[in-house]
């Protein structure tokens, strides 16, 4: 899964021609930070309210996958592995070669993520005046009484006009490496990633996120194999965003950095608590409202230190005190704290 991927941090600028370093204006780093707070905003937003209806949808494609605590305690051993994996293959293998076997594979996840997450928007904008045929994919093996499905998959018109637009996407993203297109693909992932990976609980979250601080300082703090992977790995599991932009334009080259994973794994504790804010049926969206001011916070202030120390730094550290500690003390000042444990 992309969000197995290691947390890309905020990373410092890189030399130019070998040498010197691209000293960016204060102008250039406040953009490049407010921007790269607005792409994490979104993902965790809009999954989120998709999240609710994610789990009233009847499409068996668009189902959540559940997280449980037994996941939640193995996830950050996974990604440890996964993490130290790729760390290896740099080491051992030609970069050139591995990025492009993780270009080619990227390329057919960002066009399926992309085109998931344009579908609800096709749908409002589609011509009535336009036929909107149906589809159906299907795999069986075997005969007879014995014939099993393999793949099932019914779509429409909208569903093959998303696929070639997020196809013209990935084809862009493929031959150009453009940071737009990659941002693009990022937040696609992100997104979805908000929308269907689902926990089955609050303690659930706190295992997942208390795990994943523990994995992201040792890996950032106690090693160099984060920072080597994440300047390495070419691939849309980061988002990024140019510091010399107000310079160079779209052809800027020295981009501050923020991982999927600090977007994803926070955002997917935040949907819990709107789906939790729903099941109350107070028709408000107070644990969603503070937890979504907390991680606000928590990147700020990950930003803020990473500035003022120069110095990448785990996301994580910031976000999952500020994305737990804020819901935890509101629950335990409106008395409703064993209901939201429960």
């Amino acid at each position: 899964r992309h969000n197995l991927q290691p947390n890309d941090q905020l990373l410092l600028p890189e030399p130019v021609n070998g040498t010197a370093q691209f000293v960016s204006t204060a102008e250039g780093t406040a953009l490049a930070y407010g921007s790269l707070v607005l792409m994490a905003l979104l993902p965790i937003f809009f999954g989120a309210l998709r999240s609710v209806g994610c789990c009233k949808s009847k499409n068996s494609s668009d189902m959540p996958e559940t997280i449980t605590s037994r996941d939640a305690a193995r996830f950050p051993i996974i990604a440890s592995c996964t993490l130290f994996g790729l760390y290896l293959f740099f080491k051992i293998f030609s970069e050139e070669y591995i990025n492009l076997l993780l270009s080619v594979y990227f390329f057919v996840l960002g066009i399926l993520a992309l085109s998931h997450t344009m579908s609800p928007f096709m749908n409002r904008i589609f011509p009535t005046s336009l036929p909107n045929k149906q589809y159906q994919l299907l795999f069986t093996q075997g005969s007879g009484e014995n014939k099993e499905e393999i793949v099932n998959y019914e779509f429409d018109t909208k569903d093959l006009v998303c696929l070639g637009i997020s196809s013209v996407v990935g084809v862009w993203y493929l031959l150009k490496k453009h940071w737009i297109a990659n941002n693009v693909f990022g937040l696609a992932f992100a997104l979805n990633g908000v929308e269907l990976l689902h926990l089955n609980n609050v303690s659930t979250g706190c295992i997942l996120l208390g795990g994943l601080f523990v994995y992201d300082v040792f890996w950032v703090f106690g090693t160099n194999v984060m920072v080597t992977v994440a300047k390495s790995f070419e691939a849309p599991i980061k988002l990024v965003f140019p510091r010399d932009l107000l310079e160079r334009g779209l052809e800027a080259s020295n981009f501050a950095m923020l991982g999927l994973g600090d977007i994803v794994i926070p955002g997917i504790f935040i949907a819990l608590l709107l789906r939790f804010d729903v099941s109350l049926k107070k028709n408000t969206q107070t644990y969603f409202c503070t937890s979504f001011l907390a991680y606000i916070f928590g990147l700020g202030l990950t930003m803020f230190v990473m500035h003022t120390f120069k110095h990448a730094q785990p996301a994580l550290l910031y976000l999952v005190p500020a994305c737990i500690g804020f819901p935890v003390i509101m629950a335990l000042v409106k008395g409703e704290l064993t209901e939201m444990f429960r």
